[in-house]
């Protein structure tokens, strides 16, 4: 196929062996072991993107092995800030998105919407950016040299936002600047271009204004005690411009984004409709994509509340124990895999050992369960959506998040995969990473399976 010379650059396809899975030779040898994007492939990716997201060069590789065209409907169901439809849009392959939380939804709804004309979002932020200049002046507050008047009294979210963010993710006057501009972005609203610059603001807010830090997981960095919030912010809407520059006057196939729970594709996707399907699920560990987004999510009004917020984590795929309820039963799905029940087995014995007593740790064996569980259960109504013949990559990583047990997520998924009736190709590695809590090289693959049509 296209795709073998071509994936070399990046990863070492393995070959299944008989019974379907790939081996594991400590051998083999990794081209490029990172997830950063070179420059040509930044425009539309870079207007708010994961820390941990996938490149689009994996995208690209897999379209073509996958030999999809302008006939085609590519889908993601876990499409997060939608590399995949981006990327797909750029090919001119049509192409549908599935996401539970909401500002990853909104942002991939933004970055695939290119009908706007740059010059506008370019006048539109001239005149948002004067008047904030020109309101902040008035209270005494010049964020061009980030000085202010000693009394000026500083806006803050409610009480109860307040309490959902991270505490220290944000400085009080940076707050208060980014909230001044949001209120002249909000001025626009209804307006084209109003949603361009409530992105714009959700990545300047995690990237320059706000105080986190990203290695891998999400925490607080230096506190900054200012921050210029305007020019950080006009510096998000310059490359949007920019990028909106590139695609002016050619045609593009339309996308769509739906604020869907992956696990029920069938309330989004019409039936047999799907060609492929390019996607990066979450990963079984203790990584919280609520707390990853919980900054621009909850300044910019996406979260009122915790309680709102819970509401949201319902609809997520069970991968962390902070998204676990009482109601949740998807580990009903694969009761009868052994696998996993050894898996959940070993983490409880390990837990017990280790006298490891706290609630979220007394919980890892039953969200293992629930995260597979919630896989199968999202195969299994995939199905339904799926043409006969349609071809499928999962990109998923090995964990050993749980106490050091190791879970090799990619094998399980294959085999949950293969007793949905899926016919399981093959099993590509795309990185390493080296876990120093085990002292162990941690994988992750791309699971390549192709739907039959029957089971």
């Amino acid at each position: 196929m296209q795709m073998q010379a071509q994936a070399l650059q990046y990863s070492l396809p393995l070959t299944l062996p008989s019974e379907g899975r790939s081996s594991f030779d400590k051998s083999e040898v990794i081209r490029n072991n990172n997830n950063s994007i070179s420059h040509e492939d930044r425009a539309f990716h870079d207007w708010y993107r994961f820390v941990l997201s996938y490149p689009p060069h994996l995208v690209s590789d897999y379209i073509r092995d996958f030999g999809l065209d302008e006939h085609s409907t590519l889908l993601d169901p876990f499409c997060g800030t939608g590399t995949t439809i981006v990327e797909s849009k750029l090919h001119g392959i049509n192409a549908i998105g599935l996401e539970a939380n909401p500002f990853p939804y909104f942002a991939s709804t933004v970055k695939t919407n290119w009908d706007i004309d740059p010059d506008e979002l370019a006048l539109f932020a001239a005149d948002v950016s004067e008047n904030a200049y020109a309101e902040l002046a008035n209270q005494g507050i010049d964020d061009r040299t980030l000085t202010y008047a000693p009394d000026v009294r500083l806006m803050r979210l409610d009480e109860q936002a307040m309490r959902a963010l991270i505490k220290d993710s944000i400085s009080p006057l940076p707050l208060h600047k980014s909230l001044v501009i949001l209120e002249q972005i909000n001025r626009y609203q209804g307006a084209p271009a109003h949603k361009y610059g409530i992105l714009a603001l959700g990545n300047a807010l995690v990237t320059n204004i706000g105080n986190l830090r990203f290695g891998p997981e999400v925490g607080i960095g230096k506190i900054k005690k200012d921050a210029p919030v305007i020019a950080a912010w006009k510096h998000e809407i310059k490359k949007m411009v920019d990028d909106l520059k590139l695609v002016a006057d050619r045609n593009y196939p339309q996308t769509t984004i739906c604020l869907a729970d992956a696990r029920e594709p069938t309330r989004a996707v019409k039936e047999k409709s799907i060609d492929a399907v390019i996607t990066s699920p979450p990963y079984p560990n203790e990584k919280d994509y609520t707390r990853t987004t919980r900054l621009e999510s909850v300044v910019l009004g996406f979260f009122e509340d915790m309680a709102h917020l819970r509401g949201f984590k319902k609809t997520l795929l069970r991968s962390n124990t902070r998204g676990v309820y009482t109601s949740d039963n998807d580990d009903a799905w694969v009761a009868d895999i052994q696998e996993i029940q050894r898996l959940a087995a070993a983490i409880e014995a390990r837990r017990i050992e280790l006298s490891k007593t706290s609630g979220f740790e007394k919980l890892y064996a039953r969200v293992t369960k629930l995260y597979f569980g919630g896989m199968a259960r999202h195969l299994s109504e995939l199905t339904k959506v799926l043409k006969p013949g349609a071809k499928l990559a999962y990109v998923v990583g090995d964990q050993a998040s749980y106490l050091q047990v190791m879970i090799r997520t990619g094998q399980i998924l294959a085999e949950i995969a293969e007793r949905q009736g899926y016919q399981v190709e093959r099993i590509d590695l795309f990185r390493t990473r080296f876990a120093t809590a085990t002292q162990s090289e941690l994988r992750e693959e791309v699971v390549v399976l192709r739907w039959p049509g029957t089971r």
